[in-house]
């Protein structure tokens, strides 16, 4: 047999970090079997869908590297075969007309409540052969009144559900239009999806999809619903936690491995291992060692966990990441190889490429402010001629390389008995306007010596007061 799951996601807002997870575990698991991974676009809700959020999931799906063998498929583009099935199940009496108005579901449902029993459709059209003049009827599924349908579930074991308790669905509204859980049955039905893995929010329909599949001829998928991803509060993942778009942590500038290896992490783990590649994952996932119960998102594990990936990217990697991050700071630049050289000067200490980016402005755009309390303690009347001793070698080195600029901050120090912070530091606030860079010589390095004398000349002079 092979391998087939699907992501199936409907676009009816941004793609969250609970679908991402979701999309991960359904590729590993394609992956490590050597099996197909299906992404389908579950449109059918024509009012709430939009063309930004289709753009949105296969945009934050590229980024992420999760790449589709089949699809997208879209539902929208499938509406004449959902109707032949409606069709065969109505000529096989496995579905109804149903012609009952609103008014009188809502008596039904009250009369239930009032005897204290779980509201239901009682199957009262399943016996009518007649139509009702000037109504528009809906399609109703004949769910099985006996027995009781087993979701072997990967995740949770086996759940029962008694099919007394599972009421006639609704498959085709009365305008036609074929409902959501009828629609998925006919695309795992078609698309032969053995593993169906998805948030245990969808437990509930698991029973009701079964029985319809059951009537197409077809025994169901492996069934594996996944635990939420709950708040740092523990309450359900919203907005008010901060950012759970997949393309806002792109922007808030998270490695894609970051965020899936943090993400897979959250209900999986391998032994003690906190950091996997891609490829690990994909080599040691497996379904069977999902938890059960629910994860909470901790954002500065999620930052470590990015950090940890960042530390060991290549810098040519990360300057592609770097590039967009310095855009969105209004720095254009196309010198790879400069991006590259300060990613590897900044790459063991930024948890983001934004962060990143933030920290590295000053090497691609001039420095013609300080911040006050570094100037104050760096800048003063004592570090004047250190800084002019520095820049009157710094113009004659004709190796303009860290090693030899180290050598020649150090013969500096040594030669006016000031330490090696002294001299380093102010240099440190004459070319990038603050405390904090990454080590001196390699910083000088990447600006090069014009820059660095002529940002060594504006700091001389800011010394005299």
């Amino acid at each position: 047999m092979t391998v087939r799951t699907r992501f199936a996601p409907s676009p009816t807002g941004m793609l969250h970090i609970g679908g991402v997870r979701t999309a991960l575990f359904c590729w590993l698991y394609a992956r490590r079997h050597g099996g197909k991974f299906i992404l389908r676009i579950e449109d059918t809700d024509r009012e709430r869908s939009t063309p930004e959020a289709v753009q949105a999931i296969l945009e934050g799906m590229q980024w992420l590297g999760l790449d589709h063998d089949e699809g997208p498929f879209y539902q929208t583009q499938r509406m004449d075969r959902y109707g032949e099935v409606i069709q065969q199940f109505l000529r096989e009496g496995k579905a109804y007309h149903c012609y009952c108005s609103r008014e009188e579901l809502d008596e039904m449902r009250a009369a239930q409540a009032a005897r204290k029993e779980k509201p239901r459709y009682d199957g009262r059209c399943r016996g009518r052969k007649e139509a009702v003049p000037g109504v528009n009827p809906v399609v109703r599924f004949l769910n099985p009144d006996a027995g009781s349908v087993v979701v072997n579930d990967v995740v949770h074991g086996p759940i029962t559900f008694d099919s007394g308790e599972l009421d006639d669905l609704i498959i085709a509204r009365s305008d036609g239009t074929p409902t959501y859980n009828f629609c998925v049955v006919v695309d795992d039905y078609d698309m032969q999806i053995t593993h169906v893995i998805r948030g245990d929010d969808h437990i509930n329909n698991t029973p009701r999809q079964i029985n319809m599949l059951r009537a197409l001829g077809v025994e169901p998928p492996l069934y594996a619903h996944v635990p939420m991803i709950l708040g740092p509060d523990g309450a359900k993942l919203s907005k008010r936690h901060g950012a759970v778009s997949a393309l806002q942590y792109r922007d808030d500038g998270f490695l894609p491995e970051g965020l899936l290896n943090y993400l897979g992490r959250l209900g999986w783990s391998h032994g003690d291992q906190e950091i996997f590649s891609l490829e690990e994952m994909t080599r040691l996932f497996d379904i069977n060692d999902v938890n059960k119960g629910a994860s909470a998102l901790n954002v500065d594990k999620m930052l470590w966990t990015n950090q940890q990936h960042i530390m060991r990217a290549t810098p040519e990697r990360l300057a592609q990441y770097l590039q967009p991050q310095l855009a969105a700071l209004g720095i254009e630049t196309a010198d790879l190889a400069k991006l590259a050289a300060v990613a590897r000067a900044q790459q063991e200490r930024a948890r983001t490429l934004k962060e990143m980016a933030q920290n590295s402005v000053f090497f691609f755009r001039d420095v013609t402010t300080y911040d006050e309390k570094a100037a104050k303690k760096n800048l003063t009347a004592e570090a004047a001629p250190l800084l002019q001793s520095v820049r009157e070698r710094m113009a004659a080195l004709d190796d303009w390389q860290a090693t030899k600029l180290h050598e020649l901050v150090q013969a500096v120090a040594a030669a006016s008995g000031a330490g090696l912070g002294k001299v380093a530091q102010p240099i440190r606030v004459a070319v990038s306007g603050g405390s904090v860079s990454p080590p001196i010589d390699v910083t000088l390095e990447i600006l090069g010596r014009d820059t660095t004398l002529q940002r060594l000349d504006r700091a001389i002079a800011a010394c005299v007061v």
